[in-house]
């Protein structure tokens, strides 16, 4: 394993001292957004795949810090039920998969997108409960008609241009937001589509990682490293449903924390353990999100705490067996 970073949370400096930074840190690996929302400040293809004095100078500064790059993201919705909305991220996602190919790359990340409840609607709903039942009839709409038919059409295409793995970040408030719906949409679109495992949307739905992680198995493309915390007690009163905004910190029933501040050092190894074991050998990329710690603190803070957890070298012989 490696230890990796998505460089949007230094969107504000240049590639170049964003990775001049991460190298210090000791972190191996990078993931780049290359367009939806986490932005293109570092890579943007609309400018890179038509200047190749540009792509050349990407290439070399990343070379130049000896990096690697794990993914692409591009995350957005493309099945938006507003037209320009969802073309602007289909945009994207065709962009992040023409990059990657000229990169070399095999893999974007992105999320699978939500459908509204009908033609001409105007904002995604999220179908979470099945009754009454416009609920459930609404959900089989939004599978049949849009989700899977767009990612069998984007498929192909990713194909075509050396893109065999499309990892969904499993997110609440999009269709594919859990192991289930994960394997749902595997199953009839293919196995290029996988997971980027997230731990902390997982967490606050009451997911155990471990044994999410041991379900979906070989389907895991990419891992974010990042934590959830859990009040106790706004949780004992409203349930871990919550729309408040994620600087309400004092009232949430969750926040986002960088890992450690979640949960502790063994719940941390036991995730890294059940990765190995379910044969992930990829980027432990920390995706940092923490509104009670800055930038600097949360990811140097994440990057020691992780060095403790990653198993860096590959499996030796059992010598005594």
């Amino acid at each position: 394993m490696k230890l990796g970073v998505f460089t949007c949370l230094l969107n504000h400096l240049s590639l170049e001292e964003a990775l001049q930074y991460f190298s210090s840190l000791g972190i191996q690996m990078i993931e780049l957004g290359c367009g939806g929302t986490p932005g293109n400040a570092h890579c943007n293809p609309e400018v890179l795949l038509h200047d190749e004095t540009a792509m050349n100078a990407f290439r070399d500064t990343i070379k130049k810090y000896n990096m690697e790059i794990s993914a692409l993201s591009c995350h957005g919705n493309p099945v938006h039920p507003q037209q320009e909305v969802a073309d602007m991220y289909d945009r994207a996602i065709r962009n992040g998969i023409l990059m990657a190919e000229r990169l070399g790359i095999h893999q974007i990340n992105t999320f699978s997108g939500c459908p509204g409840d009908q033609d001409g609607a105007k904002y995604p709903n999220w179908v979470t409960c099945p009754w009454p039942d416009d609920f459930s009839e609404m959900l089989k709409w939004q599978w049949e008609e849009k989700l899977i038919p767009y990612w069998r059409k984007l498929v192909p295409f990713a194909k075509d241009h050396g893109v065999d793995k499309i990892a969904f970040e499993m997110h609440p408030g999009f269709c594919v937001y859990n192991v289930e719906t994960m394997l749902k949409i595997r199953e009839a679109v293919g196995p290029e589509l996988g997971a980027n495992f997230d731990p902390s949307h997982l967490v606050w739905q009451g997911v155990d990682p471990v044994a999410a992680i041991r379900a979906l198995g070989d389907s895991i493309f990419h891992f974010h490293a990042k934590d959830t915390r859990i009040d106790a007690i706004n949780t004992a009163v409203n349930g871990v449903l919550d729309t408040k905004h994620y600087s309400d910190e004092i009232h949430r029933s969750w926040i986002f924390r960088s890992v450690g501040y979640g949960h502790d050092l063994l719940y941390w190894k036991d995730i890294i353990s059940a990765l190995r074991m379910a044969g992930y050998d990829y980027a432990i990329s920390i995706e940092h999100e923490d509104s009670l710690m800055s930038q600097n603190e949360g990811l140097s803070k994440a990057v020691e705490f992780l060095k403790q957890c990653i198993t860096f070298e590959d499996v030796s012989e059992m010598w005594w067996a």
